[in-house]
């Protein structure tokens, strides 16, 4: 059966990431070239790692490259233009990964938000290292660390069908594994309730995981 590891952003508001709000084309096409990236390394990492464990699905659908076009999800990019939240996809096939498909699909998972960490280390260097940067270049480094910060802490909640549930499920015994793994008939409701609605009841965890890692990058939390 082939499944598909996912990859999902969204726009942060307060200092650090705003599509919506005042029209700003700039910083719609910066963070739209930075959301390009994050999902190509982010997908193109899932391939990798799949293909290491054992499957070919993805070789099989040409996901092994950093061609956006292998990557990069027509509708995901559109919605994330308009409304800051936007999506790729790695087709996997869980029965072919070693050691066993429960434990490979969960490497193969955290390996998405794993690059978006990596990206973003890498694009934070210039700004540590305070160099003399042309405003924009120094606009995009700024945008880039957060967008792929924020991927890395929201693909990583542990909700369907964000990479973080693939983890869970990898890592709990099987015998809790199965029946948690019905949730994923409702992932998207799961993550608007966790999302949306959670902030509306005073539980904002995406704020609660992202500020504390925006932070240590030397980024605000979000407001």
């Amino acid at each position: 059966m082939c499944g598909r590891a996912e990859g999902l952003t969204a726009s942060v508001s307060g200092d650090v990431l705003l599509l919506g709000g005042d029209f700003n084309l700039t910083r719609i096409v910066m963070l739209t070239l930075a959301f390009i990236v994050a999902i190509v390394v982010h997908e193109a990492n899932h391939a990798v790692v799949a293909t290491a464990l054992g499957d070919d699905t993805p070789r099989r659908h040409g996901r092994l490259s950093l061609n956006p076009m292998r990557h990069i999800d027509l509708t995901g990019l559109v919605v994330f233009v308009i409304a800051g939240v936007g999506w790729g996809w790695t087709p996997v096939t869980p029965g072919n990964l070693r050691p066993d498909p429960r434990i490979g699909n969960a490497l193969v998972a955290a390996a998405g938000p794993l690059a978006n960490l990596l990206l973003a280390t890498l694009f934070s260097l210039p700004l540590r290292a305070n160099l003399d940067l042309p405003p924009l270049v120094h606009q995009f480094l700024f945008l880039a660390v957060a967008l792929n910060l924020l991927l890395f802490v929201l693909n990583l909640l542990p909700v369907p069908p964000l990479d973080g549930f693939s983890v869970l499920l990898g890592v709990l015994p099987a015998s809790l594994a199965a029946p948690l793994k019905q949730l994923e008939r409702y992932g998207v409701g799961l993550i608007l309730l966790v999302l949306l609605l959670g902030p509306m009841l005073g539980v904002d965890v995406l704020q609660l995981l992202f500020t504390p890692i925006s932070r240590a990058f030397g980024l605000p939390g979000l407001r």
